[in-house]
């Protein structure tokens, strides 16, 4: 890769960064339909660059959670565990995939889909990202609810390369009634195996760009300092529906193109 392109890698990266912290759904939303979209990378490619650039990111957060004492332990084991597993399947259905990009391209639309529903809902009621007023430092729920939240984002993982801050904050925080500090720092740890597993596969079959990676993936771990720092002076709504409509465009295209129309 030339220099250009690395410096511009490494540019985006922290703009995905600061966008991803200061919204609260970490780089992997916007890293993955910037490559295919705008660098004009191959589907399978995005997916398995975007999420290798991930386990960077995700280290990076985890380390700054731990510190603030915002990690559930207990959780991040039972999720970490079984996100792996599922992480395992979820790749290997990929591996299917690939040869199918239709398909592989209306699972990524549809997972996109999710994102920018929730994102203008929530934006369009002004709803921010503020924490809770609570001082609990557990996640809530059983074990058994936590190992198949865990085993079901590890399969989406597997398969399209998102997860984190994507679906496992939201799991948190709307299926077992997380505070959100503790839901984010706890996602970040147990979303570190998941992007472990599935980037091995990945960079097994030859579907990562290494140096895109490691360039997205610092440039992220540094712009989602600078964007958790903007979180307070920031009206989180109107970024929220004004990249949950980009987002929507973007699900509307992945779903287009795997009917072969292109918009």
């Amino acid at each position: 890769m030339e220099l250009l392109s690395v410096l511009l890698m490494l540019c985006f990266g922290v703009i995905a960064g600061i966008v991803g912290g200061l919204l609260g759904i970490g780089g992997c939303s916007i890293m993955l339909p910037a490559l295919y979209f705008l660098f004009d990378y191959p589907l399978p490619v995005a997916i398995g660059t975007t999420i290798t650039a991930v386990i960077i990111t995700a280290t990076s957060g985890a380390i700054a959670h731990i510190r603030m004492k915002n990690v559930d332990y207990d959780t991040s084991k039972v999720i970490a565990i079984c996100g792996a597993v599922g992480a395992v399947l979820g790749s290997i259905a990929f591996n299917y995939l690939v040869g199918r990009m239709r398909l592989l391209s209306l699972i990524v639309g549809l997972a996109f889909l999710y994102t920018s529903v929730r994102m203008v809902y929530e934006g369009a009621l002004k709803r921010g990202s503020k924490a809770q007023a609570t001082e609990a430092k557990k996640v809530p729920g059983s074990s058994k609810a936590k190992a198949i939240i865990g085993f079901v984002v590890g399969i989406l993982t597997g398969i399209v390369g998102l997860g984190g801050g994507y679906a496992l904050v939201p799991s948190f925080l709307y299926i077992l009634n997380s505070p959100v500090k503790i839901a984010v720092g706890t996602s970040l740890a147990s979303f570190i195996t998941m992007s472990v597993v599935s980037a091995a596969f990945k960079l097994a079959s030859r579907h990562v760009d290494v140096v895109a990676a490691l360039c997205l993936g610092v440039g992220t771990a540094l712009g989602a300092q600078l964007g958790a720092r903007l979180v307070p002076k920031t009206p989180s709504w109107a970024i929220k529906l004004l990249f949950g409509l980009i987002f929507l465009y973007v699900s509307l295209r992945f779903v287009l193109k795997a009917v072969g129309i292109i918009i």
